[in-house]
């Protein structure tokens, strides 16, 4: 049998998007509260019936989370031009190391927005 948990995460943070065309309105400073997703899959240990503790996500991605809530996210490294997109491998990058079995993060910018990153092929 295989699981997977997500746990979700927010914060706020204003962003600016320098590749977006000239006249899109992302070019131009602008905030956003986000929703993260992040999800651990994997079997179940049969004795503990656990993937993994819910805490070890909260852990993992807690510290991340607060090093982005309430900043312009271009002025952090390796965010310079910060999409979802972008913004879901940095926290992949981050997260992978602490996360066995990290399957998948998940940015909403807005209600109704969803970009999913499943790591490198």
């Amino acid at each position: 049998m295989r699981v997977e948990l997500t746990r979700t995460f927010h914060f706020s943070a204003a962003h600016r998007l320098p590749a977006a065309g000239e006249t899109h309105p992302c070019r131009n400073l602008h905030g956003h509260n986000f929703s993260v997703e992040v999800t651990v899959a994997g079997v179940p240990d049969p004795r503990t019936g656990w993937v993994i503790d819910y805490g070890r996500i909260r852990d993992a991605a807690a510290p991340l989370i607060e090093s982005l809530d309430h900043h312009l996210l271009n002025e952090i490294p390796g965010l310079e031009n910060p999409t979802s997109e972008n913004l879901a491998r940095w926290l992949w990058e981050r997260l992978r190391p602490h996360l066995p079995g990290l399957e998948r993060i998940g940015i909403s910018e807005t209600p109704g927005t969803l970009c999913s990153y499943w790591g490198e092929e």
